[in-house]
């Protein structure tokens, strides 16, 4: 069984960075698809980012997919989200969850059937 963790999240500036993490800390990352949700107050769950188990990528949302990075380390079982310049509108929980199509990134939630219990991030100044 895939037990994911995040961590990383908090208040931030607007302007400022922040590094998000997820792993795993039952199982292993290897043959799942890794993707990152942020749900804000009063909306849907949205994806933010997906990483294959191949290292393929995919950048989701308007606004926030030119400042953020998603990177994965299978040795260490862990996917990383940075956010450069952060905004307001970043602002909500983020999680992390897994997919057993490992090959595949999609932005449905239920495609993925492990989910961590997420990351307050907040941005105000």
């Amino acid at each position: 069984q895939l037990q994911l963790v995040e961590s990383g999240g908090g208040l931030v500036q607007p302007g400022g960075s922040l590094s998000l993490s997820c792993t795993a800390s039952e199982g292993s990352f290897n043959d799942y698809a890794i993707g990152w949700f942020r749900q804000a107050p009063g909306k849907e769950r949205e994806p933010v980012a997906c990483i294959t188990r191949g290292g393929a990528y995919v950048n989701f949302g308007d606004a926030q997919r030119y400042r953020q990075t998603i990177s994965r380390d299978n040795a260490n079982n862990s996917v990383h989200l940075r956010i450069n310049r952060l905004e307001a509108d970043d602002t909500g929980v983020y999680y992390c969850a897994a997919s057993s199509r490992g090959s595949s990134c999609t932005p449905n939630p239920t495609d993925f059937e492990s989910w961590g219990q997420g990351t307050q991030v907040t941005v105000s100044s």
